[in-house]
């Protein structure tokens, strides 16, 4: 089983809940990556305002470097993080062993419906086009495992389970 998953999707496909209860379920650790975004990039992103990639550079780094520590120590990760394009998850280090890619898909009418309730979150949600304008779903070769959001978060997290340890 890998000891670091990462879980990508837009804003709103529920990213941070699911990771959090797989992380419990698994007896991992959660780190969800806005929490590790420079605050300006927090604020570009509350004024509605798309980062661009060196806005992103130097984030995913410091989370590429996050997900090396987990896996030289041994210890299980999950990490709550957009990896829209193929290039951020490369960065991120995809490939490396022990990491696993989970994209957690929905339709927009879904997760807009989600971004428009959502309090007390910095991501404006004029923004969510762009999210789908920059998502590039992952490729056979990144192996991952696609869940759809629109299923109640316990059953996707049992999906997910499943999908990593196969019976």
């Amino acid at each position: 089983m890998a000891t670091c998953i990462l879980l990508m999707g837009v804003a709103g496909s529920g990213k941070t809940e699911i990771g959090r209860l797989l992380a419990d379920r698994l007896g991992f650790e959660f780190l969800d990556a806005d929490a590790f975004h420079p605050p300006a990039n927090v604020e570009r992103m509350r004024q509605g305002i798309p980062l661009v990639d060196a806005d992103r550079w130097p984030w995913l780094d410091r989370l590429a470097a996050e997900i090396g520590d987990r896996l030289a120590e041994g210890r299980g990760l999950v990490l709550a993080c957009s990896a829209l394009a193929r290039r951020y998850r490369d960065r991120l280090g995809i490939g490396r062993p022990g990491v696993r890619l989970v994209h957690l898909d929905g339709d927009r009418e879904l997760i807009a419906a989600r971004l428009a309730g959502r309090r007390g979150h910095f991501m404006n949600p004029s923004l969510l086009e762009s999210q789908f304008a920059l998502l590039e779903r992952p490729s056979e070769e990144e192996r991952p495992i696609v869940v759809d959001v629109a299923a109640p978060p316990p059953e996707i997290v049992n999906r997910i389970i499943a999908a990593l340890d196969p019976a």
